[in-house]
């Protein structure tokens, strides 16, 4: 009998549809709620996405394997997974950076206690009226360059100890995957939340397209090809494919070839390789979406796979991307939500920091390679190194808040730690302006950075540290934070009004830290 590795994982719901991602032990066909879908295989792994429309919202739904039910498990005690209906109040639980949880005590005690895990087991406990409409990931679900003591033995076993330290080829990432989403209260959870992920540098490795010279380096190591290779192989099977509508999924010629194939490996090689490919020329893959829900849209965008990092030219989306972007920015919405792993708005000391460090590594001879190897030991490689496209997406913003919305929330994690900014700009616009940033659900920062975020936030610093010509064109100030601890942010969206609340983990559960009010 065929049965569920992972999954179900509920990803994108509508009005009208909704699909469902799950991943088997063997080829099957997977039914839910009366609609069905065959499983392609990919490095014998075997996966569905099932497109089901004609549902009831808030009904339970089973998932069946050739006719099977293997969803809900047998003697669960978590409420019934459900494809929630549509409503005109909207709550958006966001939150990065995911270690898996552990056994280890060690572990537990470095990475402190899951906020994902302590979210879905209090949900658990509610009425689903209570149930949050959208759950955003923004980045590192997984952490390929910092595996568990687990995964670390596993890797031993199957190929020993040698490099690269972390994971090697699609059947690593695959074993990532089912590590982080197995965790039964986590997996519920994800059964039942329509979940919009987007990937960040430890997907593959930390730091993950820095600068033309950081790729060059990386170029030399006989296992990076195949890390980077497997590593968009597996984000397009376990996060992307479910970011897509029913309407892109039926366009997509990927999609069709991987479902056509009696073994899809190579089609999402070739796929992956020519994606990786395009960093130094013209980008033709597209890992950013959009998301509506009812008057609220979400713009998720990918700032690590998409850069461009040809000589004399470094952005952070390519040119079609960011027409893309602009164009989707475009409409009738009360709330605009910018999804991106990276922080747009940074403390004051550390923007000002990585814009003039930019500059510096593109000037000729030893001071290019002093700041470029300033840039690659300090992680300048966020929004604001690269300046062309932080200005452009400051315009974007801009003339987003000069329209209807009553808020522009960029969300954001990556950093390690938790706050809430607002811009201004020189000329007023309609909208309140938010950087909301919660990082991370599972990977608490040492103590011994704290001083640091929060010397960062200096003003009189980031003079010192910058350039009066590249200062950025608008400004911003902190409102909350910064807060160093497993967290979770919640949206909370009725009409026109907006509040975010930020909450932490710890061994009781969450607890709130502050809750922001963010519209008139």
């Amino acid at each position: 009998m065929t049965d569920l590795v992972l999954g179900p994982v509920l990803r994108h719901v509508d009005d009208s549809s909704a699909t469902i991602w799950v991943q088997t032990d063997g080829p099957c066909t997977v039914t839910i709620a009366g609609c069905s879908a065959e499983t392609f295989q990919v490095s014998g792994h075997h996966y569905a996405l099932v497109v089901v429309t004609g549902f009831t919202p808030g009904a339970p739904y089973q998932v069946h394997l050739d006719g099977a039910q293997v969803w809900p498990e047998a003697g669960t005690t978590l409420p019934p997974s459900r494809i929630p209906a549509i409503s005109d109040d909207v709550t958006v639980v966001f939150g990065s950076c995911r270690m898996p949880q552990s056994d280890d005590a060690e572990e537990q005690r470095v990475f402190g206690t899951d906020a994902l895990a302590a979210y879905a087991r209090r949900m658990a406990g509610q009425d689903p009226v209570h149930w949050p409409n959208s759950l955003v990931l923004l980045g590192d679900q997984i952490y390929a360059d910092e595996t568990s003591k687990a995964t670390g033995r596993w890797i031993a076993d199957r190929r020993g100890t040698g490099e690269p330290d972390g994971v090697a080829d699609f059947d690593e990432y695959a074993h990532l995957y089912r590590e982080a989403w197995s965790t039964p209260v986590v997996r519920w959870l994800l059964s039942t939340v329509p979940t919009s992920m987007i990937l960040d540098d430890h997907e593959v490795i930390d730091d993950w397209n820095t600068s033309p010279a950081w790729r060059d380096h990386m170029a030399e190591k006989p296992w990076w090809a195949e890390r980077e290779t497997s590593a968009l192989m597996s984000y397009w099977v376990y996060q992307h494919l479910g970011n897509l509508h029913p309407d892109e999924l039926a366009a997509d010629a990927t999609y069709a070839k991987v479902r056509a194939a009696e073994d899809a490996t190579e089609v999402l090689r070739d796929f992956a390789q020519s994606a990786t490919g395009e960093a130094n020329g013209r980008r033709t893959t597209r890992w950013s979406f959009r998301r509506d829900f009812g008057r609220v849209r979400l713009l998720m965008i990918d700032t690590r796979a998409g850069r461009i990092l040809s000589s004399g030219r470094r952005s952070i989306v390519s040119d079609d991307e960011f027409e893309w972007i602009e164009a989707n920015a475009e409409g009738s919405y009360d709330h605009l939500l910018i999804g991106s792993s990276l922080p747009w708005l940074m403390p004051h000391a550390i923007s000002a920091m990585q814009t003039a460090n930019e500059a510096a590594s593109a000037r000729p001879g030893l001071p290019g390679r002093i700041a470029e190897k300033i840039r690659r030991a300090v992680d300048q490689e966020h929004w604001p190194a690269f300046k062309t496209s932080f200005d452009r997406l400051t315009r974007l913003v801009q003339r987003s808040a000069s329209g209807s919305a009553a808020t522009v929330c960029v969300l954001s994690g990556d950093v390690h730690h938790l706050y809430v900014a607002e811009a201004s700009f020189d000329t007023p616009v309609n909208a309140k302006v938010y950087q909301l940033v919660c990082s991370p659900m599972h990977n608490r920062i040492p103590r011994i950075f704290h001083p640091l975020f929060r010397i960062g936030w200096s003003r009189a610093l980031a003079v010192v540290l910058g350039k009066r010509s590249l200062r950025p064109p608008l400004d911003w100030r902190k409102l909350a934070g910064p807060y160093m601890t497993n967290a979770l942010g919640t949206l909370r969206i009725s009409g026109r009004k907006a509040v975010v609340e930020l909450e932490k983990a710890d061994v009781h559960g969450l607890t709130p830290i502050i809750t922001i009010p963010l519209s008139d």
